[in-house]
């Protein structure tokens, strides 16, 4: 078999490019492909249909969810760039039906920050992005080009991150969160909101996100009305919840907003 082909196991429809490196002890799913000189480390395991293209390194405590598809040069489950990391057993995990472009980086976890660096289902990484230790992002999140992500970032469900835009580490990114690019995030940003610039400021609800997702008149309302009153008013943060509490009923989006400045530990964006 020369160098260009793949070697296919029929019990599995299984392939794995004779250039490929792959541990005996790897854990590889039915259906999926292992591109010209990609490596595959020890305690990997590959879910059903996962795509691993050429020149990819996949290494650590990592598994891949079912039919994501992985181009090449991206490296994930390496160790983090933490000076405290002492090489202790810890985990990355990468939900089903993402797409991980050209040279993204997702690192292993560390023990002190909890031990798993996690990615949900159908996120888009865009190529050169990175995800650094411990960092736990949700469902359908989208990072664009370089954006970046340090150590302990929260992306919530949703999120889109625009390219060049960097997030301080420990921040928070709310649900459906419009980050725009070139961003410097340095508190937490806020749910439905548009954030951006360096350092990042919130102008408030971000319609056309929300009008593409299908959010009713009533409930897109309720959340211009809830950012007026944080953001555009006299009053002070916790006078503006007050406020928020009394006139706005009956929508979880503004709950949710409410309990994301509640609970924050860095403070938001404003």
């Amino acid at each position: 078999m020369n160098a260009t082909s793949t070697q296919k196991r029929p019990e599995s429809s299984m392939q794995i490019h004779t250039t490929a490196v792959v541990s005996a002890r790897a854990q590889i799913g039915s259906g999926c492909y292992i591109g010209p000189y990609a490596v595959i480390g020890d305690e990997v395991t590959l879910g059903e249909g996962v795509r691993i293209d050429g020149h990819c390194v996949i290494d650590g405590r990592t598994r891949i969810g079912a039919e994501t598809h992985i181009f090449p040069f991206v490296s994930i489950g390496l160790p983090p760039q933490d000076l405290k990391f002492a090489g202790e057993a810890t985990e990355t995990e990468v939900g089903r039906r993402n797409r991980i472009r050209e040279f993204v980086t997702i690192h292993r976890g560390t023990s002190g920050g909890g031990g798993l660096t996690k990615t949900g289902d159908d996120c888009f990484l865009m190529a050169q992005a990175h995800i650094a230790h411990d960092c736990l992002l949700g469902t359908q999140v989208i990072m664009a080009n370089a954006a970046t992500l340090a150590g302990h970032v929260i992306v919530d469900d949703g999120a889109n991150i625009g390219a060049y835009s960097g997030v301080h580490q420990f921040c928070r990114v709310g649900r459906e969160a419009y980050v725009g690019g070139y961003s410097v995030v340095v508190k937490d940003a806020l749910p439905f909101a548009l954030t951006v610039g360096n350092h990042a400021k919130c102008y408030g609800l971000n319609k056309v996100g929300v009008r593409r997702r299908g959010y009713s008149r009533e409930t897109i309302a309720a959340l211009h009305h809830a950012f007026h009153l944080l953001l555009s008013s006299k009053l002070n943060t916790t006078q503006a919840l007050e406020r928020i509490r009394e006139e706005i009923e009956d929508s979880d989006e503004v709950n949710e907003l409410v309990r994301f400045v509640e609970i924050s530990k860095r403070g938001v964006v404003k």
